[in-house]
């Protein structure tokens, strides 16, 4: 978890990486400035492909594999007691008790990074973008979609039981993320507190309270021919948790303790989480009551990024769906505003209006801090709304430059193969797929030895010296995570230590999905 600003660079002060810290500090410090070893490419869109065995034979990586991978990581970020098909068997049952503080059942869900602290805000968006995945691309996942399925049914039993446990109040975390950051330690031997966080009438939150209804709704859709029971469930949550996020507005950040605001505040607001719970509704239930809400929402504001934080494009994005396949004219202005999405996050060379930095290596770079989160959120948008130009024969222009689906494909492509490999340093960001990827990642879990191996507790100020600070490879391999990655120089330190570059996180990983997906789809004969 990060202490962003609205930009994604990081607000506290500088520490150097060498330096043994404080133990308080050991999350919550910035990425150090590393010597580059970047190689600067003179053509921009270059593509430096691997020899390796994840490049096939026509020179595209093994996406299925790939997807496989990433499908596989969201086990080992599973909190609460392990299935007997747990898949990733070096993890084991833990936080079983959470939720015992406020009398209710919040056990399960996903650990949103490398710590081990739920947070509601950040793991919806996953869960998410997750289903939004599957209903675009669960056609070719092939025997892969009932692994997808599983990891969003694994975080929306979670999400219900925020929603529904108790009336009027809608749960949003588990744990305390102060107290956790001063131990480095395994979820199993975990004894930090596992405070309970919520909102109510008189604590609002529509941002989390927005994201949840959107999880719950995409996942309705995900669910709606494979279990109807369960389907109905979640849009029957959906619709109250968003009745409480439009009847009680605030922002969560605002009202919610235990250090939430340093780790997930709402900058953006919450209302590009109306917006994006209402498209998400009007999906779910075809109740045009949620295009009015939509269409109140107006919504003009440029943005040049898609995030746990930010809605606004996926919305757009989502909204212009109905716009451009099923022919509403009364939402051209989201189709309009999606576009301008996209202007901004293309290349220079293919958009005069882009606000977006590229690496020499040709990888988008918003931010130091975990930037293939954005890298994999905005690939995501990208391989969507050129299915729905394609679907609908659309082409638009960047000022004077003309946009066809093939130049949204070919961009999400360069992005998705960057991270598998075909990038000046030749290395896979994807834990475990090729032959050279990140082996010390920012990740407690996969970087203390397992509770077979180890049985004894480990203690939380053991971890720093033993573990965290140690020079070695960490000896759980967490296969599928995808790090935060390298910096604007294509550089990249593998330093479990820093933050910032080494640590995996679901939202990276559930658009990723989508894009791995639709790859896989289109590239499985070639």
């Amino acid at each position: 978890m990060h202490r962003t600003t609205p930009d994604g660079n990081i607000t506290v002060e500088a520490r150097d990486s060498r330096k043994k810290m404080s133990n308080s500090a050991a999350l919550a410090r910035p990425r150090p400035s590393p010597t580059s070893r970047a190689v600067v490419f003179g053509v921009f869109f270059l593509l430096w492909l691997s020899a390796s065995h994840v490049v096939l034979a026509a020179g595209h990586p093994d996406y299925a594999d790939a997807l496989a991978k990433s499908l596989l990581f969201f086990q080992g970020q599973r909190s609460g007691r392990l299935p007997p098909d747990q898949a990733v068997t070096w993890r084991s049952d833990s936080a079983t008790s959470d939720g015992s503080a406020a009398n209710v059942d919040l056990t399960g869900g996903y650990y949103d990074g490398g710590d081990n602290v739920k947070f509601g805000f950040p793991m919806a968006f996953t869960a998410t973008m997750l289903s939004w995945s599957i209903i675009e691309y669960g056609g070719r996942m092939e025997g892969r979609v009932h692994d997808a399925r599983a990891a969003v049914r694994w975080s929306t039993d979670y999400l219900l039981k925020e929603a529904t446990a108790t009336p009027g109040v809608l749960y949003v975390g588990v744990g305390d993320a102060d107290a956790d950051h001063h131990c480095w330690e395994r979820p199993e031997d975990m004894d930090t507190p596992r405070t309970v966080y919520s909102v109510s009438a008189s604590a609002p939150g529509s941002d989390v309270a927005g994201e949840t209804a959107a999880a719950l709704a995409a996942a309705s859709v995900v669910f709606k021919a494979a279990d109807p029971a369960y389907s109905r469930r979640l849009v029957a949550a959906a619709k109250d948790v968003m009745a409480f996020a439009w009847q009680h507005q605030g922002k969560y950040s605002d009202h919610v303790g235990g250090g939430v605001s340093n780790y997930y505040p709402s900058y953006s607001g919450y209302t590009d989480e109306l917006l994006w719970g209402s498209a998400w509704l009007l999906w779910a239930t075809k109740n045009t009551s949620y295009l009015a809400d939509a269409l109140s929402l107006g919504a003009n504001d440029g943005v040049d990024m898609f995030s746990w934080d930010n809605k606004l494009a996926g919305a757009r994005i989502l909204l212009s769906r109905r716009a451009l396949v099923n022919g509403d004219k009364r939402l051209d202005a989201f189709t309009r505003q999606a576009e301008d999405f996209i202007c901004r996050v293309l290349p220079k060379s293919s958009s005069p209006s882009s606000t977006t930095p590229y690496t020499p290596g040709s990888l988008m770079h918003r931010s130091d801090n975990a930037n293939l989160q954005y890298v994999a959120s905005a690939s995501f948008l990208l391989t969507t709304y050129a299915k729905y130009m394609a679907g609908s024969k659309r082409a638009f222009s960047c000022q004077n430059l003309p946009v066809t689906h093939k130049t949204l494909r070919a961009l999400a492509k360069r992005q998705v193969d960057y991270v598998l490999g075909a990038n000046p340093l030749n290395m896979s960001y994807m834990v475990g797929y090729g032959d050279r990827w990140p082996r010390r990642i920012h990740h407690r879990a996969s970087s203390m030895p397992s509770m077979a191996a180890h049985p004894a507790r480990i203690g939380c100020q053991e971890g720093f010296d033993s573990y965290l600070y140690a020079s070695g490879d960490n000896p759980n391999v967490l296969t599928g995570a995808v790090v935060g990655g390298p910096d604007q120089n294509d550089a990249f330190p593998d330093d479990r230590a820093d933050y910032a570059p080494s640590e995996p996180t679901t939202y990276t990983s559930a658009p990723l999905v989508g894009c791995l997906a639709y790859f896989a789809g289109s590239y499985k004969n070639k």
